[in-house]
Order: structure tokens, then sequence, then C-alpha cells
């Protein structure tokens, strides 16, 4: 089984795939930046419901890159390599383009994008090191445009393009890179500001007739974190249930 690494793990999607990849035999390591009783307790529940697996939670701030490189190699060496790294790590700032402050664009765009380009620097060498490697990133549909989340929308149209670059420079040494485009999922957050009319409306207007799951997303990720994925590169796959508009 694989060992995969995914930022942003203490809750949301990131917490599902932290579940998703143990529940299916995998070792995980996971980040967190704020939510350390969180991270903790999720740690705890993936070891007592999968004994077998290795899980550890570790305190990361992705916007640094030298904190990228230590947990990056810390990592490494506790595990003995990583072979999937997931790109989850992510931050919204709701707001018109010219309502938009500095300093919140450049938080999320240093949390989204330029966390996903320090953290494939970091484990580039660990992948080319092991002759294996699959590069994860979660955008979303965001990236084709949203009214209202500028910021949010150009971070994630960016890793597109980080991906789809990766995925040129080292298919050869067979590391894949791919990005999700993920549309609107079952989350802490989602049921915190989603009101229940705007989740009817998402659930009667998505082809598949409801809003997506975290285990949607773990499914999609370990297809490409394995061997049965070894032949998609550099695509940005849709997983939308076929919803792929909000605004």
């Amino acid at each position: 089984m694989s060992v995969l690494f995914i930022t942003g793990g203490s809750r949301g999607i990131g917490a599902g795939l932290v579940r998703h990849a143990a529940a299916h035999g995998h070792d995980v390591a996971f980040t967190w930046h704020t939510r350390g009783a969180a991270a903790a307790r999720l740690r705890d529940e993936i070891r007592v419901a999968h004994p077998a697996v290795r899980c550890e939670a570790y305190q990361l701030d992705v916007r640094s890159s030298d904190a990228v490189d230590a947990v990056a190699e810390t990592v490494s060496d506790e595990f003995g390599g990583v072979q999937a790294v997931v790109a989850n790590a992510a931050v919204t700032c709701a707001g018109m383009t010219f309502s938009l402050g500095n300093e919140q664009w450049q938080n999320v765009i240093d949390t989204n994008l330029t966390s996903a380009f320090y953290l494939t620097r970091a484990f580039l060498p660990v992948f080319l090191s092991g002759g294996f490697g699959r590069f994860i990133y979660i955008s979303s549909i965001a990236a084709h445009g949203m009214a209202g989340d500028v910021a949010y929308c150009a971070s994630k149209a960016g890793l597109l393009g980080l991906s789809a670059a990766v995925a040129k420079e080292y298919g050869r040494k067979n590391i894949t890179s791919n990005a999700l485009l993920l549309s609107l999922f079952e989350t802490d957050m989602t049921a915190a500001e989603l009101s229940q009319q705007k989740r009817d409306f998402y659930a009667a207007h998505c082809p598949v007739g409801r809003i997506g799951r975290p285990d949607d997303v773990g499914a999609a990720v370990l297809y490409l974190a394995g061997e049965g994925g070894s032949f998609v590169n550099g695509q940005a796959l849709g997983v939308t249930g076929g919803l792929d508009w909000f605004h």
C-alpha cells in the first residue's frame, strides 16, 4: 500500500480524504495549521478504526517554503518515503474584484497556489529517488470563473497550469500530475455556510441529484494515486456529478 501526504487534512474534504485513504489500507500523513485539536482527534480516530494503518498529523503553515521543506523531509524519513501528494489546503475570501484588498488576495494565492508549488518542489526529489510519484491538486470548477470570489478562482485556475507543467516535465520519470475539479460537497463548512434552500437548489440542478460526498473525492484520489491511473497525466478531471457551474 502507498503512503499519502495530504495538506489541510483536519477538516472538510481533507479529513474525508484522510479517512478514505486509511479505510483502504493506505498510510497517511496529513497537515493542519490552526486546528490542532481536530487533527489529533482525526489521527486518533484513524488509529482506532484502522490499527494496521499508520496515521500522523503535522502542523504546517503551507505559505512558508521552509516549513514545507522541513515537513516533507520529516515525513519522508519517518514513513520511509511517500508515493502520493495531495495539495488540498485552501482558503477563500469572498468579495468582488474592486473591493478585494492586497492582503486578502495574497493570502488566498499563497495558501491555495504558491503552497502547491512549494509542496511539489519539496517532494520531487522523493519521487525521483523512488522512481514513482503522484501529484494530485484539489482544484475547483471555480477555476472557470465565479462572481464574488476572484482570488479563489484565480488560485484554483493556477493549479491547472501548475499540474499540466509538472505532468509534461516529469511524466517520463513515472511521476504523474493531475488536478481534480470539484463542485459542491457535503462538509462541515458547507453545513455551516449554505442554507437549506441553496442546498436543495444545487441538488435539484445537479444531474446526479445530490451534492457530492468526500468519499467521491477520495475514490478519485486513490484511482490517480495507484497504478490504475498511471496513464492519466496532465488532466483536469471533473468530480462534479455534472454540476459544472455555480453562478
